[in-house]
């Protein structure tokens, strides 16, 4: 009966710090401060009042603050109180279940309306003269492949979610490890994407109202993604050390929201920009 009331008392505190959080802030301000630097390099190379090295101090500042934000968040959301006090996951009642989850849907609508200003973009840059003089080859194998792994990965996500409420633990800890992999291999397949678009046919950012669309989208998908893997990384660990449980798994279900949402967006993103300029 202790125990109960110590671990309800853990959760209402730490709902209470949570609320008044600090973290969040410096995770967007280091959020705008990264898409503030890199803007500025590209600006750099055409007005050179604009220092270079200015774009990308401000750029890595914004991308430490961010990991830093999203790291202390993470640790005041749902570490603190596990260190602390033993208290395998939060929240464990069902109305801050559906409230985490309700927030995270939240969250994901509003980044959906981030994806959509990119998208509307893009579709007035194919209302001018096309396809645009530098538009290179975009369906290869290597978008093929990286869709079809990042589909996986949901496929994988969904059933390790349901091996844990089966409490089938160690299937639930191997499928997020594939989960994660899989993830891992995205991202890697999207940088040699861009290192063969930028290095060995001279693609860049910089080539065109097209190319700021494809990288500002693929970028900010790319962003997205890892973010996602990081999350994916805490809940292997925490798998690893028997946080989660039939009845344990918020922070389960808010990640596995967020990462069938990047892959959704990804099949749309490939549809209309890889596909779709081709058309």
């Amino acid at each position: 009966m202790a125990d109960s009331v110590e671990a309800s008392d853990a959760v209402h505190d730490r709902d209470e710090h949570h609320e008044r959080s600090r973290w969040p802030v410096i995770g967007a301000a280091g959020a705008a401060a990264l898409y503030v630097g890199v803007a500025l390099v590209f600006v750099s190379e055409s007005v050179p009042m604009v220092p270079t090295a200015l774009g990308l101090a401000v750029a890595v500042a914004g991308t430490v603050g961010l990991v830093v934000g999203l790291l202390g968040w993470t640790d005041e959301a749902f570490l603190d109180g596990y260190l602390a006090r033993g208290v395998t996951d939060y929240p464990t009642d069902d109305a801050n279940r559906i409230k985490y989850r309700a927030t995270m849907v939240v969250f994901l609508a509003t980044d959906l309306a981030t994806f959509a200003a990119g998208f509307v973009y893009y579709f007035f840059v194919r209302a001018g003269t096309w396809p645009p003089a530098e538009l290179p080859h975009l369906l290869t194998s290597l978008v093929a492949v990286n869709t079809l792994v990042l589909l996986a990965s949901s496929v994988t996500l969904h059933y390790a979610h349901h091996a844990l409420h089966e409490g089938e633990r160690r299937r639930f800890e191997t499928l997020l490890g594939v989960t994660l992999l899989a993830g891992v291999l995205f991202v890697a397949g999207q940088a040699y994407e861009y290192f063969t678009f930028v290095v060995e046919e001279g693609f860049t950012l910089t080539d065109g109202v097209f190319a700021s669309a494809f990288y500002g989208l693929t970028g900010l998908h790319g962003l997205h993604v890892s973010l996602g893997v990081v999350l994916l990384g805490l809940l292997a660990v925490r798998a690893r050390r028997g946080h989660f449980g039939p009845e344990r798994d918020t922070a389960v279900v808010t990640v596995s929201l967020y990462w069938h949402f990047v892959d959704a967006v990804w099949v749309f993103l490939v549809v209309v920009l890889y596909v779709g300029a081709s058309v």
